[in-house]
């Protein structure tokens, strides 16, 4: 079902197949099964949980597995209950994104470039026009590069989440950067970024070590690097230059708006000033001269 109907990332079945393989292990040893195991053994399970010293973002995610199985089971009539209902996650903090300023965005860029390295500053900079998922990118087709008209690529078609697909508009800079790696590869692949590993294109890990090497290299610290920062960053910019939320959720491939809000706190302190400057009800306070 995750697979067929979902259409769900091969990441994110093998998450799923880990969280439940551990319900399963915890169930068994209670003589139980997903079949039979009713409300008071998932909740016991799910202080287990609690008490592992798991993260609360990692216990949430394996409750949610379970949650989804159940649900599964009982709208298949597979059970004639759901005991995981009422399962409630753990409260964790809402994490703001990090993102990069744009010089240290150009200093990668250029450390790229400098060492002649056309495939990584191709990357990096399709990353940061875009706002791809690192999964996205490395798993870019030739055929992603739509054409308009005569001119050269000017758009991404993207397939991500869900098997949703979108379309991504590239600036100069992205495209000039593309062009240049095209002349330089062989084009045999039908991958955009092709390797010699099983997978037939660079994998996440590997662009995400590449990635470190370069942030060393540029002066910035690796540990505050990652594709997933380059994603935010694109997004916190876009914000911060006056672009709608709603076309930043489109351009990221979200679901949800409320996936795309979290990006808003990059605007408080502008939007602040706004108010205050430009509200027509907004007092200024005066300061009296003592005389």
């Amino acid at each position: 079902m995750m697979t067929a109907e979902r259409g769900a990332s091969g990441n994110t079945i093998l998450s799923y197949t880990r969280d439940l393989e551990e319900a399963c292990a915890f169930l068994k040893k209670r003589k139980t099964s997903f079949e039979t195991a009713d409300k008071e053994t998932l909740e016991a399970y799910a202080e287990s949980l609690g008490k592992s010293g798991l993260s609360p973002r990692t216990v949430a995610r394996r409750l949610s597995s379970l949650r989804q199985l159940f649900h599964f089971l009982y709208t298949e009539n597979l059970r004639v209950d759901n005991p995981a209902t009422l399962l409630d996650s753990p409260k964790q903090p809402r994490k703001l994104p990090k993102s990069l300023s744009a010089q240290d965005i150009t200093a990668l860029i250029a450390a790229a470039r400098a060492q002649d390295d056309m495939r990584l500053t191709a990357m990096l900079e399709l990353l940061y026009a875009s706002g791809l998922r690192v999964s996205e990118l490395v798993t870019l087709p030739m055929r992603a590069l739509g054409r308009k008209g005569e001119q050269a690529f000017a758009f991404l078609t993207v397939r991500g989440k869900g098997n949703k697909e979108r379309m991504v508009p590239l600036h100069d800079a992205a495209v000039d950067a593309v062009q240049a790696y095209l002349t330089r590869c062989n084009g045999e692949s039908k991958w955009l970024f092709p390797s010699r590993g099983k997978e037939g294109h660079i994998t996440r890990q590997r662009f995400g070590q590449l990635l470190k090497a370069l942030a060393v290299k540029a002066g910035l610290d690796p540990d505050i690097i990652s594709p997933h920062t380059l994603r935010h960053s694109f997004a916190s910019h876009l914000l911060s230059g006056g672009a709608d939320l709603r076309v930043i959720q489109e351009l990221l491939g979200h679901a949800d708006i409320s996936t795309t809000q979290i990006y808003t706190h990059v605007e408080q302190d502008r939007l602040t000033r706004l108010v205050t400057g430009h509200h027509p009800l907004a007092k200024k306070k005066v300061t009296k001269a003592k005389i």
